[in-house]
């Protein structure tokens, strides 16, 4: 199963290094990744493969949503096809 998970925040050093660490220690592959700052502001989205994790989508979320309060950011997970469905365009 893939998903995507979305980061935004006010940009600061060790995002990328905190939510990637523990993606890995759960053994999420993150196939694709796009990050930007925007006057101070980070966003990323990044494409993920939970198929080696033994963490449901479910666990993963609520681990990285907790992270995420830690480091000052919101991390948000959908699963791909949810994600994709919410921005196909008629």
């Amino acid at each position: 199963m893939r998903a995507i998970v979305t980061v935004i925040g006010k940009d600061k050093s060790g995002i990328i290094a905190k939510v990637s660490t523990a993606l890995a220690e759960n053994n999420v592959n993150i196939e694709d990744i796009s990050q930007t700052i925007v006057q101070g502001n980070f966003t990323m989205i990044m494409l993920c493969d939970l198929e080696n994790s033994k963490l449901s989508l479910g666990e993963l979320a609520k681990e990285l949503v907790a992270l995420g309060e830690k480091i000052g950011v919101s991390i948000h997970v959908q699963h791909e096809d949810i994600f994709n469905a919410m921005h196909k365009i008629d």
